[in-house]
């Protein structure tokens, strides 16, 4: 539990729901908007927002002390990226100073290369007070990027960025996804996951060691723990209790924890999801196709 389940604090799922009174979150700032009860509950000065499906490391502490230096109404992290990635992204265009005066959702032609990582430090009495407002607009799509963030700008509240350096990868498109987890199995990560300083913590199962054969063959990859490997794999990561037959070449793939893959197979650039049994003789994956499926581009 890594001292996560106190009665004061800790972690708390807060899934959404539909009663009478209630529906399905409906964007990200209604996501906040339906929860805000709980939020005055524990009477925030601040209030932390992320996204969820982020890789990064980031010692929050320091972004909170900008935003109250700074005596900001929110802070964004934002990262610097190339320009012809900068239109994939909400840009946020700031003064030397570090004050946000425009926002750009995906622009065309992007003034600067300061992405929004979807990182708000905000004051919670003034959130709120959006919060509000934006859940009376019927119009509105109920999003920070789309509808908070911009709507503060127009009111002339104090936005500041907050620069963020080092890896951070977005794993929302399967592409991205299949990225992040080949460059954790580099010689030398970006991502490092080994760090005595900052380690990155995971549910540890009660499973047997991990078996690989004397005549498999295994090369850069991350196996799990009670997984059975007979045959080759190649730069991959292999979850638990995964069984890999006599025969198969795996390379380049990701293959989620209880999954079987039989025998004389090639996997080759793909993603098995969990519990997911692959017969003999099997060919699956994008191969060489993935030159060009599946790239997305890397920001460190």
């Amino acid at each position: 539990t890594w001292d996560l389940d106190r009665l004061r604090g800790g972690v708390y799922v807060l899934p959404p729901y539909e009663s009478k009174k209630t529906e399905w979150y409906k964007g990200t700032a209604n996501a906040i908007y339906q929860n805000i009860q709980f939020l005055e509950d524990y009477d925030p000065e601040y209030v932390l927002i992320l996204s969820g499906d982020h890789i990064y490391k980031m010692d929050y502490n320091k972004m909170l002390r900008q935003h109250k230096e700074t005596g900001a109404d929110a802070t964004i992290a934002v990262l610097d990226v190339p320009l012809s990635e900068a239109s994939r992204f909400g840009i946020m265009n700031c003064k030397p100073d570090g004050t946000i005066y425009e926002f750009e959702e995906k622009p065309k032609e992007p003034k600067s290369t300061l992405a929004s990582m979807g990182i708000y430090i905000f004051s919670w009495k003034k959130l709120r007070k959006y919060l509000e407002e934006d859940e009376a607009n019927s119009k509105s799509s109920n999003d920070f990027g789309k509808d908070i963030i911009p709507a503060m700008l127009n009111n002339g509240e104090k936005l500041v960025s907050y620069r963020f350096k080092g890896y951070w990868k977005d794993v929302g498109t399967l592409g991205s996804y299949w990225q992040a987890n080949m460059e954790l199995i580099d010689i030398i990560p970006e991502f490092n996951l080994y760090e005595e300083f900052w380690k990155v913590y995971t549910k540890g199962d009660i499973i047997p060691p991990q078996y690989i054969a004397g005549d498999a063959v295994t090369d850069q990859c991350l196996i799990g723990e009670g997984a059975e490997i007979y045959g080759e794999v190649h730069h991959s990561v292999i979850g638990p209790n995964v069984v890999i037959g006599r025969g198969t070449v795996v390379r380049d793939s990701i293959i989620m924890r209880n999954s079987q893959i039989g025998e004389d197979t090639v996997l080759d650039k793909a993603i098995v999801a969990e519990d997911v049994v692959i017969g003999n003789k099997v060919t699956l994956g994008f191969g060489e196709e993935a030159a060009n499926v599946l790239k997305p581009a890397v920001y460190a």
